[in-house]
């Protein structure tokens, strides 16, 4: 299994009040590991015009599987936040680091 950095981008449609992004990076925390904690990575990154960007770290055989994953762990971490799918539409995720024992 290769470690793999995913950033996921996407656009709040509502205002994302404190609590709510507290929330959100509470559910994502679990995949802020040594990786990203070492290269100084925020997990979240929210723009004045409501565009973001998540940064995850998750296992998986190859970039294919790492990207889906990342998605659905995003998918998942909105919805227990509180924000429904069709006010943070996600746009491609995309490989933005590579940890292996290769």
């Amino acid at each position: 299994m290769t470690r793999f950095v995913i950033t996921v981008p996407g656009t709040f449609g509502i205002d994302i009040t404190d609590s709510t992004r507290s929330a959100l990076e509470s559910a994502l925390a679990s995949r802020h590991t040594d990786v990203s904690e070492s290269e100084g990575l925020d997990l979240l990154t929210l723009n004045e015009d409501g565009t973001f960007s998540v940064r995850l770290e998750v296992e998986a055989p190859d970039r294919y599987e790492a990207e889906r994953n990342a998605s659905g762990i995003l998918a998942a971490a909105l919805e227990k936040a509180g924000i429904e799918e069709t006010d943070a539409p996600l746009g491609p995720p995309a490989v933005t680091g590579i940890d292996s024992d290769l």
